[in-house]
């Protein structure tokens, strides 16, 4: 079955437990970028050899180094660093968690292989080039202006193209396909690169957050019972079905559809195959809705973060879609002879998934509490400790990175708040690497025919009539109340 890392190995009684989980592993792998980028605001240059890639018509200047302290590296030299240092690190990772380190290794090198080629495609001038000037500058009469960022949909694409064609390729490659380890990693990265971005506006910020806020508790107060209703009557489910299946489409996918599982007892199967129908759903998602956003959108960009927050499932299709979204807007806008500042859109869709994901261990909560109590009462009683264990690690880590970032950019002397826009960019590239990673991910986990032998049609259908029926149009007009108006600050 195709489904995510969280859901590929359900845990037993008989099965050892890692030491240490695949969300604080995320944490401390990103605090650990974060940290080492840091070191440039006191002249330690640890991160710069970083591989970077620029928009190309000549393939020898695709690739260098961030930082020209590293130049002699040359790009070759610099994608070979690159790799390395993140074999070694999530290798190291791979191994505490308990898998297979020589399999992860080799695995690892083909989805690095596959998902920054397809980065490096994604930068090519005829498919990144957005303005008339710059395709002057390459030479070219024209392009499908998708900034280097469409990288992230050649990625997925890819990645599709494997599941469906190649399964035998997707199944050897399994286990290095790690979405929501790569995800969360560059979520807690993020934190810092939006607080940069924050710090200078911060009522702007401040009224984001709040609107963020806001809109989640509407939506979600529609979401959930609106779905568990259609799942219960016009379905037929009985309540251990419907409740995962409201919670994946409604709150965050897989997450959710895990947690709520295992507050209500529900058998293994059933949050499984959820998560299943929440990638393939999302996959969807991620290259509609984005472009669409584009379309119709591309004068509200603060709607069309927000919407995509809202209406697009798992953390990595959502923020990595949030930010493809950002690419094709301010696009759009920059053709129109509006430069947007970036980061804005890509913020917005970020705070909301992360407060979803909050939400996430306090819902697990409530329904277990109600499940064990009233539906189906047990000894075992839902624990308030239950919303700690559920909870979404990582968001410490993005919480974290986000309060240093902030506080140095307001506190720190010019001379060092200065050279801060460059440490966090350091960072950033690596932010970008596990998106990429992400993408290729989560397109090697959509194996289209193999979903649907599992016999999972009439689940589909809950899913297709509430999200495409229901979830992404009620997201867009909340979106649109809360955030209709709001823009992004223009670029100086």
């Amino acid at each position: 079955m195709s489904v995510t890392t969280e859901t590929a190995h359900w845990p037993t009684t008989a099965e050892p437990r890692p030491w240490i989980t695949e969300d604080w592993l995320s944490v401390w792998i990103g605090l650990g970028i974060v940290a080492l980028a840091l070191g440039w605001l006191w002249g330690a240059d640890l991160l710069g050899w970083v591989v970077n890639t620029a928009v190309w018509i000549d393939p020898g200047l695709a690739l260098g180094t961030f930082s020209k302290t590293y130049a002699q590296l040359g790009g070759a030299g610099a994608l070979v660093v690159t790799y390395v240092a993140l074999l070694a690190v999530l290798a190291a990772g791979a191994k505490v968690l308990g898998l297979d380190t020589r399999r992860f290794a080799i695995a690892f090198t083909a989805v690095f292989a596959f998902a920054y080629a397809s980065w490096i495609i994604g930068s090519y001038a005829y498919v990144a080039v957005v303005t008339p000037a710059d395709q002057q500058k390459f030479g070219i009469g024209w392009s499908l202006k998708l900034t280097n960022e469409g990288g992230y949909v050649v990625a997925l694409l890819v990645g599709l193209v494997i599941a469906n064609f190649f399964p035998r390729l997707a199944e050897w490659l399994k286990e290095a396909i790690r979405p929501e380890l790569y995800i969360k990693i560059a979520i807690v990265i993020l934190g810092a690169f939006l607080a940069v971005t924050a710090a200078g506006r911060l009522t702007l910020a401040t009224s984001l957050l709040w609107r963020g806020i806001a809109a989640i508790i509407e939506a979600y107060l529609i979401y959930w019972a609106v779905i568990y209703y259609i799942a219960r009557r016009w379905f037929g489910f009985n309540r251990e079905w419907a409740a995962p299946l409201a919670s994946g489409i409604s709150i965050c996918g897989v997450s959710a559809a895990i947690a709520v599982g295992g507050a209500i007892r529900a058998r293994p199967i059933v949050p499984v195959m959820v998560s299943s129908l929440v990638v393939i759903f999302a996959v969807v998602e991620v290259l509609i809705l984005p472009f669409l956003a584009q379309s119709v959108l591309w004068q509200e960009p603060m709607v069309a973060g927000a919407w995509m927050g809202l209406a697009v499932k798992t953390d990595g299709a959502a923020v990595a879609g949030g930010g493809i979204t950002e690419s094709l807007i301010l696009a759009k806008s920059a053709a129109e002879g509006i430069r947007y500042q970036p980061g804005w859109v890509l913020g917005v869709t970020a705070a909301v998934k992360v407060f979803i994901d909050i939400f996430i261990g306090i819902w697990a909560f409530v329904l277990g509490y109600i499940w064990t109590t009233h539906i189906n009462p047990t000894p075992d009683r839902a624990r308030v400790a239950e919303i700690w264990q559920r909870f979404p690690k990582f968001i410490i880590g993005f919480v974290l990175t986000f309060a240093v970032g902030l506080a140095l950019a307001l506190a720190t002397p010019t001379e060092l708040s200065s050279r801060l826009p460059v440490a966090i960019g350091e960072a950033n590239t690596f932010r970008v690497i596990f998106f990429v990673l992400t993408f290729f991910s989560i397109g090697v986990l959509s194996d289209f025919r193999r979903l649907w032998q599992e016999g999972v049609g009439k689940l589909a259908a809950v899913y297709l009539l509430s999200l495409f029926g229901f979830v992404i149009w009620v997201g867009l007009v909340i979106s649109w109340l809360f955030f209709a108006g709001v823009k992004p600050p223009l670029a100086s």
